[in-house]
């Protein structure tokens, strides 16, 4: 049997498979709200025959939002615009759908990626960042605000609350984003965080804020559906956020009951030098699976099927999850199903669609027609 295609189990949540569709920014909400874009992009990730599919990174607040296209879901608009988005994915698709949930921190109040995704001034429309310390993500860039007592607790109610209309909107699962440089990300990096308080520091100190907005999250969604979180495992420039620190952050979100650890790396400043190659990232993936035992995810030019299933065979993932390869081939899940002998799940409308030599890609179906 396929290890890509072996079921796994998430407190409530009963995946048959171990692939993984990344959340994506779109950059194509309106105020927040979901548009038909979301229901086109959405709609046909979720027939693609992978076990979950991961919306992309929602913003807990306006002021979160890295551009001003970017998915929020902080009041009762933005609630109600993916509804019917949610509600067509449940008619025709059993694919387990978890919501990312983020605050963009020093990268907010930037222009979409294809408009150069530089920062927007507030004179030119933007708004004021907010970070842990007031140094700006990029040279000679208007320095964000540094988050007060106050601005904390605001952050973590807006993560709670969103939370909670996750819940309502029947999300199956949530991860918290604590990578890519974004907030959380800032605060556990010594290259962002140079508080001198309780959240400043100390590896421990630089933990404190997100393991709280992982415990206000845990307590706020249902007990049944599962929780993760992404993180960055490296920041890729000397003197920042490594491996060992993100095994200890791991090892404390254990602690926390985490469901699973989505390992990346990067993002929190342009000084940082990757070393790029298909699956550069999973030997973090395994890092902290083997330093924890905590389920994993590997991401990261992950783009064929026996490279996806050797990292789940070996134990060097639990899951892996793919992005672009998942926008270039929306039914990549059916074509690893093929060529691993596998079996997929696809609506009936689709069913004729299968080679005859492939006759049992879908299972045990039939299609018949006068």
């Amino acid at each position: 049997m396929s290890a890509l295609f072996t079921p796994k189990t998430l407190r409530s949540l009963q995946l048959p498979n171990r692939i993984v569709i990344s959340p994506m920014c779109q950059y194509s909400a309106e105020r927040g709200e979901a548009t038909a874009w979301h229901m086109i992009h959405l709609g046909q990730l979720a027939l693609s025959g992978a076990g979950m599919l991961v919306i992309e990174a929602t913003a807990v607040e306006p002021d979160g939002r890295i551009t001003p296209g970017d998915l929020g879901l902080w009041d009762d608009a933005t609630e109600a615009a993916l509804r019917p988005v949610l509600a067509a994915i449940r008619q025709y698709s059993d694919i387990a759908v978890t919501m990312q949930l983020a605050h963009a921190g020093r990268k907010a109040s930037s222009n979409k990626p294809w408009d150069g995704g530089q920062l927007i001034r507030v004179a030119d429309g933007g708004w004021m960042t907010h970070a842990p310390s007031a140094i700006p993500h990029k040279e000679g860039e208007t320095p964000p605000l540094a988050l007060d007592a106050a601005g904390l607790i605001r952050v973590k109610e807006a993560f709670v609350a969103s939370a909670k209309r996750a819940a309502r909107l029947g999300i199956d699962g949530i991860e918290v984003h604590a990578a890519h440089g974004y907030l959380l990300h800032q605060f556990l990096s010594p290259l962002a965080n140079q508080r001198t308080d309780e959240y400043g520091g100390s590896l421990e100190n630089r933990m404190r804020y997100p393991l709280e907005i992982f415990e206000a999250v845990r307590a706020a969604f249902p007990a049944d559906k599962p929780v993760g979180v992404r993180v960055s495992a490296t920041d890729w420039v000397e003197g920042g956020w490594t491996i060992e620190d993100t095994i200890a952050f791991a090892a404390e979100l254990k602690k926390r009951d985490v469901d699973w650890i989505d390992v990346s790396s990067g993002g929190v400043s342009p000084l940082q030098k990757i070393t790029l190659g298909p699956g550069y990232q999973v030997p973090y993936a395994q890092a902290v699976k083997e330093a924890t035992g905590v389920t994993t995810i590997a991401v990261g030019l992950i783009t064929e099927p026996q490279q996806a299933e050797a990292i789940v065979g070996s134990g060097k993932a639990d899951f892996v999850a793919i992005a672009r390869a998942a926008l270039y081939d929306p039914r990549w899940a059916w074509h690893a199903a093929a060529e691993l002998g596998a079996t997929v799940t696809a609506p009936p409308q689709y069913w004729r669609s299968q080679p005859r030599e492939l006759k049992n890609l879908f299972g045990d179906v039939a299609f018949g027609q006068r």
